[in-house]
């Protein structure tokens, strides 16, 4: 795929996977539209990027907040060619007892709705030229308990259905939907979980996870071609035959 003037929209985008994105993105030739909660740090990023970016705050449990920052990155280029549905949290991590009700409650309304938001905003636009890629960042949690996780792990089945049922509807449309399994990553997000020490994860070495850059430079590869086989699933970055397909190794 021929990435310039295309138009990337990444939620989440300030900081970890979401803002690794960005850069692999904008490096690439496209147009990269930041949404997230931290004003500062879009700001940030865009000014190490370039004209090339668009810093858009932006709550991805908010509809109305996602569809205005997409109204705006569809003013400014005219066009949306990407989403990539990064946006996500991971707190409550405690047991479903001592879970409070309202932490649980934001957790599924950023990781689902949010989710949800994004694709409803963007499908009108890709829609129109019968051509897009939509992409949801996933976890290995979408397919497995942990202890201390019931609303994460809830929130990325959730997602990932989202993403099958949205390929079920729209491939004959033209789009490209599917799902990026990232592993374990070296975020904030682990660092919060090895903080909690509840369950196996938090028992992980800051060595044992991937850079950023690697889920980045893996959800540039899915916007091409090459990995239109996957259209429909959900991709594992663990993986060694994708690592090789993106080449990580």
């Amino acid at each position: 795929m021929d990435f310039n003037d295309k138009t990337v929209i990444i939620t989440g985008a300030s900081r970890g996977i979401g803002a690794s994105a960005a850069r692999i993105f904008a490096e690439a030739g496209a147009n990269v539209a930041l949404l997230a909660r931290d004003q500062a740090a879009l700001a940030a990023l865009a000014a190490e990027i370039g004209d090339a970016a668009l810093p858009l705050q932006c709550d991805v449990g908010d509809y109305q907040s996602v569809s205005a920052a997409v109204s705006k990155a569809v003013d400014k280029w005219g066009r949306v060619d990407v989403l990539i549905n990064n946006a996500g949290m991971i707190d409550p991590i405690a047991r479903l007892e001592n879970a409070d009700p309202a932490d649980w409650a934001q957790l599924i309304n950023v990781n689902i709705n949010g989710v949800f938001n994004g694709m409803h905003a963007v499908l009108p636009h890709m829609k129109a030229v019968n051509a897009g890629t939509i992409i949801t960042v996933s976890s290995g949690a979408a397919h497995r308990p942990l202890e201390g996780w019931s609303a994460y792990c809830t929130s990325k089945a959730g997602a990932a259905m989202l993403t099958r049922a949205l390929d079920l509807e729209e491939r004959a449309s033209g789009l490209r939907i599917m799902g990026l399994s990232p592993g374990t990553v070296a975020t904030q997000m682990q660092r919060d979980i090895k903080a909690s020490g509840i369950n196996p994860v938090s028992d992980l070495d800051w060595e044992d996870h991937v850079p950023p850059e690697w889920p980045a430079r893996t959800l540039l590869w899915m916007c091409t071609q090459d990995a239109d086989e996957f259209l429909g699933t959900e991709i594992s970055l663990r993986e060694e035959t994708i690592r090789h397909r993106v080449g990580l190794l």
